[in-house]
């Protein structure tokens, strides 16, 4: 599908269309880039090697501990409650008994952890906005891996739009999310810095 210029100042102007417009007319994202609306704006981040590097030792250590076959998912777009906010989180473990629904998309009510590795550009999103939508939903256990400073940020017990529970964690010290619903610890010794 083609877009022209007034088609998407239209668009811009017209609070009636839905998030699935909006992101068909994103389409096609550049490679090795990711799209998310936050609050109805439209963030673009690159995909970096130690960003992907991160994710893939979390997400071993998520199958190690609840098996190949558990919901798990990477950048896939869910939507979740507030003004047009369509994330893909970088890890998302969903509960084990989580069905799409007819458009393929999952509840983020089914979400049981969020693990999010910021980029300089998008970081305020993750600690921010992203961060109350994931408390009011009520998201378990969100997780900020932050490689520029080499620490990971744990919330949990969600209340309002806040979490009540907060533990930094620096590179090379295990995530323990024993007391959580997960019930695993995450080894973050091996997590390159940025």
């Amino acid at each position: 599908m083609t877009v022209v210029l007034t088609d998407r100042i239209e668009m811009a102007d017209n609070d009636d269309f839905s998030l699935d417009d909006l992101f068909d007319q994103l389409e096609p994202v550049p490679e090795g880039y990711r799209v998310e609306v936050v609050r109805g704006v439209v963030h673009m981040s690159p995909q970096r090697t130690t960003h992907w590097d991160i994710i893939r030792r979390v997400l071993r250590q998520l199958e190690n501990h609840f098996g190949e076959d558990a919901r798990i998912t990477s950048d896939v777009r869910i939507d979740f409650p507030g003004y047009r906010n369509g994330f893909c989180p970088d890890l998302a473990k969903l509960a084990d008994d989580a069905t799409p629904d007819r458009k393929g998309k999952f509840s983020p009510y089914d979400v049981e952890l969020i693990v999010e590795v910021i980029s300089k550009g998008t970081a305020i999103n993750d600690y921010g906005d992203k961060k109350e939508t994931y408390a009011e939903t009520g998201v378990p256990v969100y997780v900020i891996v932050d490689p520029y400073r080499a620490q990971c940020h744990v919330f949990a017990s969600p209340k309002g739009n806040t979490y009540r529970s907060e533990v930094t964690v620096d590179f090379g010290d295990p995530i323990d999310l024993t007391r959580t619903p997960l019930g695993l610890t995450i080894r973050t010794d091996k997590f390159p810095r940025d």
